[in-house]
């Protein structure tokens, strides 16, 4: 299989310019003959089907929820991130490639990261064409806000609901090439498998959650847009459907996966409640441009937040990242709170939370909006209203979403957070264009590794998305399609089809038929509290050895007694996720070993033996300045493949905020 990152040649800021100059075409009476499969429908998949039907390809569109636009990349809250240089402040293609490069502490890939920026100003562009409603200025231009990593304002966003705003443009422009006859959509459909065919993938076998059958499905290309794998931790903030398994399919299939243990740990989240949970609720990283973060000085303080004088409080990024403050980037404020707490300085019922206080914000604004008022005498309550009337306009479904969560009005007392599982910055290894090990196999979006490298910036996942899907992928899906145009529709009766649709079919008959005592949710819960435990925020060598032993035995046990009612063929929520837990237990293993291999401490992966002296990650560049592809061999066996990295631009230094 190819293990070729397919990086152009020449100067950085000409790669992408002349890779389309030279890039195969399809014309456009052949793309009417070519049919294609996208399997999910978040920013990647929707972007990605509604260009490739505009285009005059066949598609074929899937995803497990009732309508595409139930895909998760609905629940992002803050922003996107473009180069316009708006606010004038020193931004431009080159700022935000270097910072995206730096935000991952030097493990992305530079071509890849580099197109990125370039695109990332046609995105908005493409979006307010589609009348995505982005804030605006008094003036009419468009809005931006400050996030973390970067020194410069370049993320745009609509309030709170970004990401909603963003897929429901791209779910119009799907739905414009429905009614036109250029896309299919199949809802509640789950991809279990893919079809290869000499040596390409040429089709898909997916189940039909409703009436459970199994259905074969021919393409000449598959793209995979399935997102995330947090929910291996089980308690993140994705959607609770959110899942691998198309993605891991398609590793056990022969694609490689690069950097499965580069997680993300976001810092703005509402604190784990108890063990009734089964998912945690996100607060926008936004809220840190305003909110700042703080736990008081003394250990186990009781009293309330409003009851501590400020000489009395510690806003410990402000303190510890001078120059960046309350927005370092979320692997920097995740660590940063988890030691705070771990000291005995956490507040709340837990202790397991800090604080995120608005208090002088909403007195700034106040002030702000007196002196437009020109009135300099108004009384501290009067200013009080009018700071808040900015903040809720700003941020006030965030604030409505945190009140009716926790109970309280956290206009009046500071919102209580704390890190949780958000982002993977793992995923199907693609080359420059998008193409997996297998040929025909895309992954676009975050099913992906190719951006982030092991951290990722705030506001950069909504911009890989529909990059991908807008800009990139038309180009190199027509360079290896331009080679495939007199290969005919397959008839899904081939023997191939034949033979993964009994391949799924057995494997869910043998979960079905184990008749075990213990739920599947036990057994995602007792997995979850063995990757956060020993492959969370921190971890070593001990715990993730002892990690790879425990899953060992956790898969064992579970297809010896695992208890899956209902039946099979008819509506089976309880077997859908069996499927996805049992895949997640593999790749749990895989995690541990590829983070127990990567003996160094990078972005989210933070190993305890690799660290500097006041406790910042330490990076070795020397042994491990590469992507990690892992190579399925069979039951718990992987091989390693190393893609080197070389920077030509953003060499590699400590990384620092202060």
């Amino acid at each position: 299989m190819s293990f070729d990152s397919k990086i152009p040649a020449g100067e950085m800021n000409e790669k992408w310019n002349d890779y389309k100059g030279h890039v195969k075409l399809v014309n456009p009476s052949n793309k009417r003959k070519l049919e294609i499969i996208v399997v999910g429908t978040g920013l990647a998949g929707a972007s990605a089907a509604a260009s490739l039907g505009e285009m005059g390809y066949q598609v074929k569109s899937f995803c497990f929820q009732d309508s595409p636009r139930r895909a998760h990349s609905i629940a992002a809250q803050g922003g996107i991130n473009a180069a316009k240089n708006y606010q004038n402040d020193g931004d431009s293609v080159f700022r935000l490639f270097y910072d995206t490069v730096k935000g991952g502490d030097y493990r992305a890939r530079e071509a890849n990261v580099h197109r990125l920026a370039e695109v990332s100003s046609a995105i908005i562009d493409q979006c307010v064409a589609q009348g995505v409603p982005f804030a605006r200025e008094y003036g009419g231009l468009l809005s931006n806000r400050s996030f973390g990593g970067t020194q410069v304002q370049r993320t745009f966003y609509a309030a709170g609901q970004t990401g909603q705003q963003l897929l429901l443009g791209a779910y119009s422009a799907l739905e414009r090439q429905v009614s036109l006859g250029n896309v299919k959509t199949y809802t509640r459909h789950e991809m279990l498998d893919v079809v290869m065919i000499d040596g390409k993938a040429r089709g898909i076998i997916a189940r039909n959650l409703i009436t459970g059958e199994l259905e074969r499905h021919f393409g000449h290309a598959v793209l995979l847009c399935s997102g995330g794998y947090g929910n291996v931790f089980y308690l993140s903030t994705n959607a609770m459907g959110s899942n691998v398994t198309a993605a891991w399919k398609a590793h056990k299939k022969g694609a490689y996966f690069g950097n499965p243990c580069f997680t993300q740990i976001h810092p703005t989240c509402i604190p784990v409640s108890g063990d009734h949970q089964s998912k945690l609720t996100l607060m926008s990283e936004s809220l840190r441009n305003d909110g700042r973060i703080w736990v008081p000085k003394m250990k186990a303080d009781a009293r309330k937040a409003t009851d501590i004088p400020e000489e009395e409080r510690d806003y410990y990024l402000e303190r510890r990242y001078p120059a960046f403050g309350n927005l370092v980037p979320r692997d920097v404020a995740s660590r940063a709170a988890k030691e705070r707490c771990d000291e005995g300085y956490g507040v709340g019922t837990t202790k397991m939370a800090v604080y995120l206080d608005f208090a002088d914000a909403i007195v700034r604004y106040g002030k702000i909006e007196a002196g437009k008022q020109g009135n300099d005498s108004l009384d501290e309550a009067t200013l009080i209203k009018l700071g808040k009337d900015v903040v809720k306009e700003k941020y006030g479904n965030l604030f409505e979403m945190y009140e009716k969560i926790t109970g309280e009005n956290p206009y009046n007392l500071p919102m209580r957070i704390y890190p949780a599982v958000h982002y993977v910055m793992g995923g199907l290894w693609v080359n420059y264009e998008l193409q997996t090990t297998i040929p025909g196999l895309y992954a676009m979006g975050e099913a992906n590794f190719s951006d982030h490298g092991a951290n990722r910036l705030g506001a950069s996942a909504l911009m890989q998305g529909l990059a991908d899907g807008y800009f990139v992928i038309p180009y190199t899906l027509g360079n290896y399609l331009a080679d495939d145009i007199s290969t005919k529709s397959i008839p899904t009766s081939h023997s191939a089809f034949e033979i993964a649709e009994k391949e799924v079919s057995d494997r869910i008959n043998a979960l079905k038929n184990i008749k075990g005592t213990k739920t599947v949710e036990s057994f995602h819960k007792r997995l979850g509290k063995i990757m956060w435990d020993k492959c969370g925020m921190a971890r070593n060598a001990q715990g993730l050895q002892e990690a790879i032993v425990e899953i060992q035995q956790l898969k064992k046990e579970f297809w010896a007694d695992v208890k899956i009612p209902g039946e099979i063929n008819s509506m089976n929520p309880e077997l859908d996720k069996a499927g996805r837990v049992a895949d997640f237990i593999e790749l749990g293993e895989l995690m541990c070993k590829d983070a127990l291999d990567r003996n160094e401490s990078c972005g989210g992966h933070f190993r305890e033996e690799s660290q500097t002296e006041d406790g910042e990650a330490k990076r070795d560049d020397v042994n491990y300045s590469y992507v990690s592809a892992w190579e399925y061999k069979g039951e718990s066996e992987w091989q390693l493949n190393k893609e080197a990295l070389s920077f030509e631009i953003a060499k590699p230094t400590q990384r620092s905020y202060k």
